[in-house]
């Protein structure tokens, strides 16, 4: 499964800390086998489930997120510089990282995709956030998970947050 996400998502091999990389694919790949999904499955799984016959799949919606995050990052680093240091290792992780606990909110009965059991009782922000921190990854991206979304609407986002969340509207909001 490495190699695939590797061909997949290149942009994680940006990351320049080794143990973060590592416990960056380690927890996607946690959340694939905690799933029961494979590769495949990313290619037919809508990343929501808000949007009927979503025509995006996950690996998109990730690689959307992904490439807007960093493409952000580096336009702001260019124009702010050290006025507004961004951790480009951090945020490649929790963009890439986001919706991980969509792995484990959906489930395919009869070849459809419903929220799974802990789907209904956890949306993917926590239930990301709990591997991402069960895997050992840095605090800043259990935020990142855990505020990507409208529930880190009423707190303090740290800088690479604020931009996974943006990346992330910017990625939905458009087919909504």
């Amino acid at each position: 499964m490495r190699e695939e996400l590797k061909k997949l998502f290149p942009e994680i091999e940006e990351i320049k800390d080794s143990d973060l990389k590592e416990k960056t694919y380690k927890c996607f790949e946690e959340a694939m086998k905690l799933g029961g999904w494979e590769i495949k499955d990313l290619y037919e799984m809508p990343f929501t489930l808000l949007i009927p016959d979503c025509p995006v799949k996950m690996v998109d919606h990730i690689k959307g997120v992904l490439k807007t995050s960093i493409a952000m990052a580096k336009a702001m680093s260019e124009v702010y510089g050290d006025k507004m240091p961004i951790n480009m290792d951090l945020l490649i992780s929790g963009a890439f990282l986001h919706d991980v606990g969509k792995l484990l909110e959906y489930e395919r009965i009869d070849g459809k995709f419903v929220k799974s059991r802990n789907g209904k009782l956890l949306r993917h922000p926590f239930s990301g956030a709990i591997l991402a921190g069960k895997i050992g990854l840095p605090d800043e991206v259990l935020h990142m998970i855990a505020v990507h979304s409208k529930e880190g609407d009423h707190g303090k986002r740290i800088t690479e947050a604020i931009i996974v969340n943006k990346a992330d509207f910017a990625n939905f909001e458009p087919l909504h």
